[in-house]
C-alpha cells in the first residue's frame, strides 16, 4: 500500500498534536507534514530552500485563520499554480462564515469542514478524511 503524504497547514498546537495521534493509531500508512503558517506552507509546497527534497502532499489539510498568510492567500496561490492546483485541499477551520464557505469553493477547495469542537468527533473527521481520500477517492498523479 502506498504511504500517503498530507501537509496539515495549522497554526493551534493542540490540533496539530490531536491530527499527529489520529493519523499515527491509522491503518492506513501516511506522512504528515505541519506548516505552521501559511507562508510557511508555501515554501514547502514550491519545495524552497530546506523544503526541496520534500515530496508533494497527496493532500492539503488547510486552517483558514493563519498567520503571516491566511488559508484563503494559499487557496488562492495553489490553485492558480499549475505544478501544485491538482493537489486535493480540504479546509479545515473553526469558521461556519457562508462567506469564507463560498470563497473557498470558489477558489477551488475540495471540501470544507468545520473543526468539531468535541475530541472524539475531532478524531472522527480526521479519520473520515483519511479513509475517504486514501481509502475511497482516485488521486491524480503529478510531480
Amino acid at each position: 500500500m502506498h504511504n500517503s503524504e498530507i501537509l496539515l497547514v495549522e497554526d493551534n498546537a493542540a490540533d496539530v498534536r490531536l491530527t499527529q495521534e489520529v493519523l499515527r493509531k491509522s491503518s492506513l500508512p501516511c506522512t504528515l507534514r505541519v506548516a505552521r503558517d501559511g507562508e510557511q506552507a508555501m515554501r514547502m509546497l514550491r519545495r524552497e530552500g530546506e523544503h526541496k527534497d520534500l515530496p508533494l502532499p497527496d493532500l492539503i489539510l488547510l486552517d483558514l485563520n493563519l498567520p503571516l498568510k491566511d488559508g484563503r492567500q494559499v487557496l488562492a496561490e495553489l490553485k492558480h499554480d499549475k505544478d501544485l492546483r491538482l493537489i486535493p485541499v480540504v479546509v479545515l477551520t473553526t469558521s461556519r462564515a457562508e462567506n469564507d464557505v463560498s470563497t473557498c469553493y470558489g477558489l477551488h477547495a475540495n471540501s470544507y469542514l468545520v473543526k468539531p469542537v468535541d475530541l472524539s468527533e475531532f478524531e472522527q473527521v480526521i479519520e473520515d478524511i483519511q479513509r475517504y481520500w486514501f481509502g475511497r477517492v482516485q488521486l491524480p498523479l503529478y510531480g
